[in-house]
């Protein structure tokens, strides 16, 4: 971001004779701390602003001054304190607020941020500088939609500014809205076709457009550009890694890693790669990276304890065993629970509400508490997802891949008598998951395109809650049964899964679910999958009772239904099943 000059100086020797014969004259004082500033010599300038402050509290410029200073020092938050002084004494400071809204960016202090940049544009409020700044702190609170207002606003007022364009296209391609986000980006490296931020967006904008090749070429030309760009190489592994060109992924992702080693988006997707591949010790050392991801990785819990990752003896400790990402990670890995018991712990685990009532059935928990709940004392803690790292797991020492997880036997006696008489196989559909979901785009599926290829003879269930606008037609034609408004919490789906003769679920966390209860499944994949789901398999580590459905290198859907449905027609065509 750029920075304000300093307040013009006068020279030095004018200023040296004036302290010399009156060293409280604050003027003095200050211009010689701008000749120390223009030297570069930092602390010397930052004691001469001290003593022009001294001599006149007021004295805006000073602390101005002593601001850029200071953040010259990497003293960012005394910086912003002497914004602050500057500011109080001269409140119309439009240049005062927008050098504090950029050092409180900088600090994460984000609506601080934004705060602070609002008050600079109403003072200017044709300034595009603080309009761009101030898009780019909500993007980084991931208020895309202000953000991308903001940044448009900045280019009203400044139409030929290439950076403007290319963050509008960041923006742009974070909505969804790749097509639009590419217009932007194009737009950029029109008016600079230098600037390899804007090729580097371009990629971003192309790869959601499932452009792979060409998203490479345009990574490739930032790279060229400026070989530093550190992002550039990084968003070219996610490419090669979508590509299953896991090799060159790494290498991308390594020297990404080289240039900026304190950046966890290279180290986190590289543990992707690495899981993807099974090479799981790599991977689950590198997994540890999610915590510092800004923005899109889980939140570090402020817990009284000690992290465990398998070293501590627990013999006769307590230690909490707590959600971190999504319900299907809970389900996924709170099988490890007995594991941490047999090691002599008393475990609490923690989990969301909706799954409290079907983790209840589980093997090794003392105690179970709601996520958001007071904590009671504990000697330890591990995150679910760390706890692979803890045991050491590799794909053929998974631990519990079967039955784990069971149903309420009462409320399994509400379905059974909810469905009514069974006369025919029964099939729990799953065709889509949560619309908030980052990768939601490519592991849905279409229920009117699933329909087309469901065997009529057999009895289908939806097992999901939500239906979206553009399938509930389909539905309403269809001969599956919703029951979706009775499904309350997971202990329900768990019984209803029960009831199941074949779960067939995109990657969501009744897969999860169904795969944890031992029930047949059936799990269809994009073509890049998560991690979890490894790479050129049909079946899971995880859960001996799942069998994969993958899409091939054209991201169709068409091929993965056609194999379901003649695989359905084998299951269930024997006169005993019609």
């Amino acid at each position: 971001m750029p920075r304000l000059p300093s307040v013009p100086s006068r020279k030095q020797p004018v200023a040296t004779r004036a302290i010399a014969r009156n060293p409280r004259q604050a003027e003095a004082h200050f211009n010689q701390a701008l000749a120390h500033q223009s030297l570069g010599q930092w602390p010397e300038a930052l004691a001469s602003y001290d003593r022009a402050i001294s001599s006149q509290r007021d004295f805006a410029a000073a602390y101005f001054n002593r601001a850029l200073v200071q953040k010259a020092l990497n003293q960012r938050e005394a910086a912003v304190v002497s914004y602050d002084a500057a500011i109080a004494a001269k409140p119309d400071w439009a240049e005062a607020f927008y050098n504090r809204g950029n050092l409180l960016q900088e600090l994460n202090r984000l609506a601080e941020a934004v705060a602070s940049y609002d008050r600079a544009i109403r003072i200017k409020p044709d300034w595009a500088l603080a309009w761009s700044n101030r898009g780019n702190a909500l993007k980084a609170q991931r208020q895309f939609t202000a953000a991308l207002a903001s940044l448009e606003h900045a280019i009203g007022l400044k139409p030929d500014w290439a950076e403007v364009h290319s963050n509008r296209g960041f923006v742009l391609q974070l909505l969804g809205h790749f097509d639009a986000a590419l217009v932007a980006c194009d737009r950029a490296i029109g008016l600079d076709e230098r600037l390899a931020e804007a090729w580097s967006n371009r990629g971003l904008a192309l790869q959601g457009l499932r452009r792979l090749d060409e998203a490479l070429e345009s990574y490739d030309r930032a790279i060229a550009i400026k070989p530093e760009l550190a992002e550039a190489h990084y968003n070219r592994g996610n490419v090669l890694q979508e590509l299953k060109r896991m090799d060159q992924a790494h290498l991308s992702y390594d020297r990404a890693i080289a240039i900026s080693p304190e950046a966890a988006d290279p180290h986190w997707n590289k543990a992707i790669a690495f899981l993807l591949c099974g090479h799981w010790m790599a991977g689950w050392a590198l997994y540890e990276w999610r915590w510092r991801l800004q923005g899109t990785g889980p939140t570090r819990r402020a817990i009284d304890a000690p992290l465990w990752l398998g070293a501590e003896p627990l013999s006769g400790k307590t230690i909490l065993l707590h959600h971190e990402q999504g319900l299907g990670d809970t389900l996924q890995m709170c099988r490890y629970a007995p594991m941490v018991k047999a090691l002599g712990a008393s475990v609490v685990l923690e989990a969301p509400k909706p799954l409290l009532g079907l983790l209840s059935t589980l093997e090794g928990v003392d105690a179970l508490i709601e996520s958001g709940s007071a904590l009671p004392p504990v000697d330890f803690h591990c995150p679910l997802l760390s706890l692979p790292l803890a045991f050491k797991t590799e794909p053929v020492t998974v631990p519990a891949t079967r039955g784990y997880l069971k149903s309420d036997p009462a409320k399994r006696a509400q379905w059974v008598q909810r469905l009514g008489a069974k006369s025919r196989p029964r099939v729990g559909l799953v065709w889509s998951g949560s619309t908030i979901h980052p990768n939601d785009r490519n592991r849905s599926v279409s229920l009117a395109a699933l329909t087309a290829r469901l065997p009529p003879h057999l009895d289908y269930v939806c097992l999901q809650n939500e239906v979206r606008e553009i399938d509930a037609e389909p539905l309403r034609n269809s001969a599956i049964r919703y029951v979706g408004d009775e499904l309350v919490e997971f202990a329900d789906t768990a019984a209803l899964c029960d009831l199941m003769d074949l779960v067939i679920s995109v990657d969501t966390s009744v897969a999860h679910l169904a795969g944890a209860m031992g029930k047949p499944t059936w799990v269809l994949l994009p073509y890049a999958p998560d991690w979890r789901w490894l790479l050129g398999r049909d079946d899971s580590p995880w859960y001996d009772s799942v069998t994969l459905y993958r899409q091939q290198a054209d991201w169709s859907w068409d091929a993965v239904l056609d194999r379901m449905a003649a695989d359905l027609h084998r299951r269930f065509d024997s006169p005993a099943c019609r």
